[in-house]
């Protein structure tokens, strides 16, 4: 087991909320923000929390909040500005517009750490998830060398690095879907 002081917790809340037209950490689900969701799950597992957001709003959490390192770069962008403000080996990202996440999942990220692996990223029905998904910092250096050189795929930058897929079974997939329009949002509520 791998202990929470070398893991820090990050979550991605950059995104320009297009489709859901407000800013989706501040949306309500089970009487709390999708930002708390995404907090509670972490909060086992990692000794610090911060926040990549340029929005100010997200400080009434009480948590580190830093700005994009690189704006308008997207997740990439999130998840380096991430790496290279963190202090420790391990880091657990997680975008904020998923309100169903929970500590299991988590869990099993931690759990199929090794010696190897750069990244261990969620498969969720046959779909690689880097935004649920465990990183070591010596992705950064790799991610910024592409993002200086103007890539912005996050899928392509996470192949760069060498990548482990922990895939979750059927009754677990409903934990890691994203919100991002106002139809999924009322899905889930009802």
């Amino acid at each position: 087991m791998t202990d929470k002081k070398n893991i820090t917790g990050i979550i991605l809340s950059g995104g320009k909320s297009s489709r859901m037209g407000t800013d989706k950490g501040f949306l309500l689900f089970n009487g709390k923000s999708f930002m708390q969701h995404s907090i509670d799950a972490l909060k086992p597992f990692v000794e610090s929390i911060m926040i990549v957001s340029n929005n100010k709003d997200y400080d009434i959490f009480g948590l580190k909040r830093i700005d994009d390192a690189i704006e308008n770069a997207g997740p990439l962008a999130g998840i380096y500005s991430g790496l290279k403000e963190s202090k420790t080996d391990y880091n657990l990202v997680l975008s904020c517009d998923i309100p169903l996440i929970n500590s299991n999942i988590l869990q099993k990220l931690i759990d199929a750490i090794d010696d190897d692996s750069g990244i261990i990223q969620i498969e969720s029905q046959g779909k690689a998830m880097p935004l649920i998904a465990l990183y070591k910092k010596q992705c950064e250096p790799i991610f910024l060398k592409l993002l200086n050189e103007g890539e912005l795929r996050l899928q392509y930058a996470v192949n760069q690095c060498n990548v482990k897929n922990v895939v979750l079974n059927e009754e677990e997939t409903c934990f890691t879907q994203n919100i991002n329009t106002p139809e999924q949002l009322n899905a889930i509520l009802k």
